[in-house]
């Protein structure tokens, strides 16, 4: 009759023991959590906090990246405020914008939408991840032998493009392509076009896994046309995705830099200068540590709320669909 007793406490005592054993037992243990985070937060600290703080810093002094910054107050930012190429750079960042979120957006919504719809159906999933690979090449491919192939094409001497058009009778179209201020910022555009389209391809494909085939069924069996059931079951359904979609394009469009500087340098004149690239050039080729702070720091400025307006609106939204 003691041998239940007897094992009741050896239980309890082992589940004490483990108990005790446990990371988030005692100030000991949720100390321990801490420990783990030590890393990640060094790395936040020494990558992102600290030199946003300085670079926030620096755009309130004058300097030159030898002597000690000189303190000037709202200098700059007052000669930012009236700086015609500032605001031609970020008329650009809205090029740039059509052409990395919007038409990729679109475009790859479309895109995605029949690969899984149509192309997977009828030629088998193999064929539409082919596809989907192919989309997503220029995202992989360096931005410095992207521009290298981009440049090769549109040279104006001896360039694929000008090649094909006189050897079809269309020499009359042949032009500088990236050289002159009217078609620079074009051919810029189409570049980011064909290097973002396979961003939302590969993203809206994933999200259209979750779809339930049968809703497609039923809204055929109901008369939908692709069309009706591309907008009422796949925008509807993947919406989430494409905020995020739209936000992250919108903040790379904002921030990019790689294809200007391979390619046009921000010319010719100001043509396909952006934000991101003229910090650049006044940091680093005109030695105006300050005011390039300055741009960079407007720059992040207009990022963040950016991306609390997007935040914001897909809140909204989330919160009319479920109260529908």
């Amino acid at each position: 009759m003691a041998v239940v007793p007897v094992v009741a406490r050896s239980r309890a005592t082992r589940s004490t023991d483990e108990q005790s054993l446990l990371p988030n037992s005692g100030s000991g243990g949720r100390a321990g959590f801490w420990l783990y985070l030590i890393p990640g937060f060094a790395l936040f600290l020494v990558v992102i906090l600290i030199p946003l703080v300085w670079n926030i810093y620096l755009s309130f002094t004058e300097w030159r990246g030898i002597k000690p910054p000189e303190f000037i107050g709202l200098d700059n930012w007052v000669e930012l405020a009236g700086d015609t190429k500032f605001w031609t750079s970020f008329g650009n960042s809205i090029a740039m914008i059509i052409a990395m979120v919007i038409v990729p957006t679109l475009l790859g919504l479309l895109l995605a939408a029949m690969l899984f719809d149509l192309v997977g159906k009828k030629f088998g999933g193999r064929v539409a991840s082919f596809l989907r690979a192919t989309y997503y090449l220029p995202q992989v491919l360096p931005v410095a032998v992207a521009a290298i192939v981009i440049g090769w094409i549109l040279r104006p001497e001896n360039g694929a493009l000008n090649t094909v058009l006189a050897a079809i009778g269309l020499g009359d179209l042949q032009h500088n392509w990236l050289g002159s201020p009217d078609t620079a910022l074009l051919s810029i555009m189409f570049v980011m076009v064909w290097v973002q389209l396979g961003y939302p391809v590969v993203i809206f494909m994933a999200a259209l896994q979750r779809v339930d085939p049968e809703l497609y069924e039923a809204a055929e069996l109901d008369g939908a046309n692709w069309l009706q059931r591309f907008r009422w079951i796949t925008v509807s359904i993947i919406r989430p995705e494409i905020f995020v979609v739209t936000l992250t394009c919108t903040i790379a469009a904002l921030k990019v830099f790689g294809p200007i500087y391979t390619l046009t340098r921000g010319g010719p004149g100001t043509s396909t200068i952006v934000p991101s690239y003229y910090s650049y050039s006044e940091f680093f080729q005109n030695q105006q540590v300050g005011y390039g702070a300055t741009i960079a720091t407007a720059l992040t400025v207009v990022i963040v709320l950016l991306t609390v307006v997007f935040i914001k609106a897909q809140n909204r939204a989330e919160r009319a669909e479920s109260e529908r």
